[in-house]
């Protein structure tokens, strides 16, 4: 007998991926950023040759960055096709909004580790290529998130002053990560012209990020003065500001590197100096950040606080401060520069294998994959 067709019904296991992804934000692509920068941050660091198996355990941390970007790619885009309502929602919510920033830093971080250890597995072509796909794929989705989430902060949100928090800096420090990343690949360009572009693109991409930073960054300070401390699950998003600080730094020192040859004298030699004078001061500064975020964290931390994602935050900053001492070591010779990159490392080791390990379990018991409770 003949009945009447029914709709097809999804799946059971496929439906089951689609609604554990549907509260899964841009927020997690933090995951990728902070694994991948304990990879290229401990490549870097004075006399990593002479340390046995560092490099191979850098190499096989940077696989598990990438592994873990193709999984929160493929679970992204079924949030995006099953859940468009919650990924509209997502846009429209001034507390999560600035994370879709993240994509663009998980990308180029993964694409950077290529080049950095990854080439170690791959083959110095393979890597070279991974990194110029993922470069561009993620200065373009910066550069987006860079002008789209201020244009949703200034014409779709209802943003109070008591609301602003360092999650702002994301979509801005992205460019600069790009402005960090770029000059890798100006090696492997045909002489000429290209890599004299492509560095001087890096160079304005700096400038683009430092300044959006320096107009972002008094409005977060003007709210802890003013209002105080931010939430507890918040408090970790301070680390936040070191971002912009040790990626600057390091942008400046990858590009002084990549100069010679490619850039007129004395713009080659200049930028090593410029490297120093902006990267000594701001690294100070950098410090001082990180001494009262930490306080701050500690005060909070005995108020309570509890494990969220926002904990990823104490990674990929850190890592950066990590890279920018490591240019400042080589520009400098100063043995201070190597014991501080030393010492920021093993901050951030210990820092990703907590996040890693809390944010495993809170997967296994699906409490970070739930809904906001209410």
């Amino acid at each position: 007998m003949v009945t009447a067709a029914q709709p097809l019904a999804l799946p059971a296991p496929r439906h089951r991926r689609a609604a554990a992804v549907r509260h899964l934000g841009p927020n997690w692509y933090a995951c990728v950023m902070g694994t991948a920068i304990v990879a290229t941050a401990g490549a870097g660091l004075p006399g990593a040759a002479h340390i046995p198996g560092l490099r191979t355990l850098c190499a096989t941390v940077w696989a598990l960055s990438s592994v873990l970007l193709a999984t929160l790619l493929g679970a992204r885009a079924l949030h995006w096709i099953h859940h468009r309502d919650q990924a509209r929602a997502h846009l429209l919510d001034p507390a999560v909004a600035p994370f879709h920033g993240c994509l663009a830093m998980a990308l180029l971080a993964v694409g950077g580790g290529a080049v950095a250890v990854g080439r170690d597995w791959t083959g110095t072509g393979p890597a070279v290529a991974l990194d110029a796909v993922l470069f561009t794929a993620g200065t373009v989705a910066g550069l987006v998130a860079a002008v789209a989430v201020p244009y949703l902060m200034v014409a779709r949100h209802r943003i109070e002053p008591v609301q602003a928090g360092p999650v702002w800096l994301l979509p801005l420090v992205a460019p600069m990560v790009s402005a960090a990343q770029g000059p890798f690949l100006v090696r492997h360009l045909p002489a000429g012209q290209p890599p004299e572009t492509l560095l001087f693109a890096c160079l304005a991409l700096f400038g683009l990020s430092l300044l959006a930073t320096f107009v972002m960054l008094p409005l977060i300070v003007a709210r802890l003065i003013t209002v105080g401390p931010l939430p507890l699950a918040l408090t970790p998003t301070l680390f936040l500001v070191l971002g912009p600080l040790g990626q600057s730094t390091t942008a400046l020192g990858t590009s002084a590197d990549a100069a010679h040859g490619v850039v007129p004298a004395p713009y080659d030699h200049g930028l090593g100096v410029l490297a120093v004078l902006y990267g000594v001061p701001v690294t100070g500064f950098a410090l001082l950040w990180l001494a009262l975020a930490a306080a701050l964290v500690v005060r909070a931390r005995r108020r309570g606080m509890g494990f969220t994602m926002t904990w990823w935050a104490f990674t990929f900053p850190v890592g950066t401060c990590v890279t920018g001492a490591e240019v400042l070591a080589r520009r400098t010779g100063l043995a201070a520069f190597d014991g501080l990159a030393a010492g920021l490392y093993g901050l951030l080791v210990a820092a990703w294998g907590v996040a890693a390990v809390l944010t495993a379990r809170g997967v296994v018991s699906g409490e970070l994959l739930a809904g906001p409770r209410r």
